[in-house]
């Protein structure tokens, strides 16, 4: 009987129709193509690029080929801050954000690198960035049609060897890897590029001592009691890519101890990355929470979508283990918002088959 089934398999199969047959290979064909990217994509994130600067990659290459840069990114983010009292009086120091509300993927080791993507993308039409109430006052975000950044951004950390290197006594220190889609303002054209931002939030008596540190762009509002600094990368050009296209993107940044640190933008079968040293702000020695979410373009402003989208959002670490991360809520660490809601948050442990430990969750309004 099984000799007759397998013998009934064979003639079926031999009799099926061409249409059939096609369909069956496509699908196949189609499979491993897109599993041969997927793989591709991962390579590229753990071969960065050689030297600081900006590069490009084009599948199946996995050689990073230097490009020239883009003018240097005027971007600046935002932050939010909060009061807290202390027995020397009244201190404002950055609150978390992300709507005020979002999720962080925490490794229990040092984060030495982070992936953000889309695995599902659902009833997105449409998105403009749009400017909102934000700190007393209103945002001054890029707003528009298709005004909207990726980010993937660390927690804000008191790091006492970044601190020092800046010669304060104390301090705290925030990284951001961006996907901007217009990275000039309202001018056009625009000029979507990927770049990592620095900043450094330094005690008020280090900044009145030492100020800035040298070649950083003082952003302090001394009469809220706020001190911050930021610098920008060097910024690659990248394509504008239309919100609806969200699920062909990823944004990953690594970190290198005595190397350095890159943030990377892939789309489709395209490759982009910024780098810098990564003694820029010492990411590597304390690097632990990830945040990762599309949000408005600057300023505190909001990327607004239309009503019925839903947008399922993947956070994958490294930490040099396979342990699944812990999904921290309420843990976002930027100014920018979306007008998303968020539903739970999933960990997952990593796998023997590559598979990155990660959090995933899904936004929709």
């Amino acid at each position: 009987m099984a000799l007759a089934a397998t013998v009934s398999g064979l003639l079926t199969a031999a009799t099926a129709s061409p249409t059939v047959a096609a369909t069956s290979t496509n699908n196949v064909n189609a499979w491993a193509a897109k599993a041969s990217l997927a793989r591709w994509h991962e390579t590229i994130k753990h071969l960065p690029p050689p030297a600081e600067g900006c590069f490009h990659a084009a599948y199946p290459s996995v050689i990073w080929r230097k490009i020239g840069c883009g003018a240097k990114p005027t971007y600046r983010s935002t932050t939010r801050w909060k009061r807290v009292y202390t027995a020397d009086g009244m201190k404002m120091i950055p609150d978390t954000a992300g709507g005020g509300n979002d999720y962080a993927a925490q490794t229990a080791n040092t984060t030495i690198s982070a992936v953000g993507s889309f695995p599902q993308v659902q009833g997105v039409t449409s998105e403009s960035g749009v400017n909102v109430p934000f700190g007393g006052s209103e945002s001054n975000g890029i707003i528009g049609l298709n005004q909207y950044t990726l980010q993937l951004n660390t927690d804000i950390n008191a790091s006492s060897a970044a601190c020092a290197n800046f010669g304060y006594q104390s301090c705290q220190v925030w990284v951001q890897f961006i996907y901007s889609t217009n990275n000039n303002g309202n001018i056009t054209p625009a000029q979507p590029q990927v770049f990592i931002q620095n900043w450094v939030f330094p005690s008020q008596n280090d900044y009145a001592a030492s100020g800035c540190p040298n070649g950083w762009i003082d952003a302090s509002n001394a009469n809220a009691g706020q001190y911050q600094c930021f610098v920008n990368s060097q910024g690659t050009n990248v394509p504008a890519v239309d919100a609806t296209q969200l699920g062909s993107l990823k944004l990953s940044g690594t970190s290198s101890a005595n190397g350095n640190d890159t943030a990377t933008f892939t789309y489709g079968t395209d490759a982009y990355s910024a780098s810098e040293p990564d003694s820029t702000n010492d990411l590597s020695a304390w690097w632990s929470q990830s945040e990762f979410n599309v949000v408005g373009n600057a300023g505190g402003s909001e990327a607004q979508f239309n009503s019925g989208s839903s947008i399922t959002v993947n956070v994958a670490v490294e930490d040099g283990t396979t342990n699944a991360p812990s999904c921290l809520s309420s843990a976002g660490t930027t100014g920018e918002t979306n007008n998303l809601s968020l539903g739970s948050c999933a960990a997952s442990q990593g796998s023997s088959d590559g598979t990155a430990p990660s959090i995933q969750f899904t936004e929709s309004n």
